[in-house]
């Protein structure tokens, strides 16, 4: 099961409202939404910024949906505390010299130079990112660092799905990529096999990012999460599941702040 993927194909909001109930001491509340195909089970996801959702049948009642994710309350518990225990060690960026930064899992140290001459850049050189502007500015540096991390991901992905697409027999051609910002998905499937990937995703490791790409090059031929699906998955990446696992327990650190 999927904490943060989200499909187009497999999902639509009807009407959203919010229900919760008890694990112990804690309440927990959770997003229902509705799915309009015909998968008949409950869809639970937990996402890094702690927000709980569960895709239930537009058929269900609230109660049905509500004894479904009672049953999986210890799992939830468990993803708010791991999700909440990434957040306590995340402060806010400043876009100063010191911070660090992750590009293909690796963290590089930010050094922002002032040069009123030099035309405004970014590029990582002997271990540091280097931002250099013509006059210090937090915001000036935060266009740059996103802008190139866009470049970055742009060109990257590219490379990665040229790399993982001979592994999909059922690909018949280059699906087109897309990039979107988003704060809840790492990438989507349209239902006409466009791909869309988060530059945020830049910042994981090679194997992440492949990861992310196969998953959604599945859904080309699996447009759900079904048995046939996650057969897909393990044939093209047996080890999926440790990725996925490494992708989610740094998703908080790639997508609110830096770490302490």
């Amino acid at each position: 099961m999927s904490t943060f993927i989200e499909h187009n194909k497999t999902t639509t909001t009807l009407t959203n409202r919010m229900l919760a109930f008890y694990y112990g001491d804690e309440c927990i509340t959770f997003e229902r939404t509705n799915r309009v195909n015909s998968i008949q089970r409950v869809l639970i996801k937990v996402y890094p910024d702690c927000r709980v959702c569960a895709h239930a049948p537009s058929t269900a009642s609230d109660a049905e949906v509500l004894e479904a994710v009672k049953k999986r309350a210890r799992w939830i518990y468990q993803q708010l505390r791991n999700f909440r225990e990434q957040l306590t060690h995340i402060t806010p960026r400043q876009y100063i010299s010191g911070e660090s930064y992750y590009y293909l899992g690796k963290q590089y140290m930010l050094k922002v130079l002032e040069s009123p001459e030099v035309a405004p850049n970014v590029k990582l050189f002997r271990g540091k990112l280097e931002v250099t502007v013509q006059k210090r500015n937090p915001k000036k540096v935060q266009a740059l660092i996103e802008s190139w991390y866009k470049s970055r991901a742009k060109e990257i992905f590219a490379k990665r799905l040229d790399a993982v697409i001979n592994q999909t027999l059922w690909v018949t051609e280059q699906p087109p990529l897309h990039l979107r910002t988003m704060k809840t998905q790492w990438g989507s499937c349209s239902p006409n096999g466009r791909l869309t990937l988060n530059p945020h995703l830049v910042k994981a490791p090679c194997e992440c990012i492949d990861y992310v790409i196969l998953h959604e090059l599945c859904h080309i031929a699996e447009h759900n999460h079904s048995e046939q699906f996650y057969r897909l998955m393990k044939q093209v990446m047996p080890s999926w599941e440790k990725v996925k696992s490494r992708l989610d327990s740094m998703a908080a650190s790639f997508l609110n702040g830096i770490q302490k």
